[in-house]
């Protein structure tokens, strides 16, 4: 199967927080070509950080 070329692959993201913490999720390539960053609650920071995407899951 083709899953390289997936549509809407799965992608992690990673805290800038710098705990290490990573949510997983997927991201359509088509509507959201660029780089995925979103707002994410860290429970090992406790807060709310950023999060962006770090590498391919997988």
């Amino acid at each position: 199967m083709a899953k390289d070329k997936d549509v809407r692959p799965i992608i992690k993201l990673k805290s800038t927080a710098g705990t290490g913490y990573t949510y997983v999720t997927r991201k359509n390539r088509r509507n959201d070509p660029d780089r995925l960053v979103l707002k994410k609650y860290d429970p090992r920071s406790a807060s709310t950080s950023n999060s962006e995407r770090s590498a391919k899951h997988g």
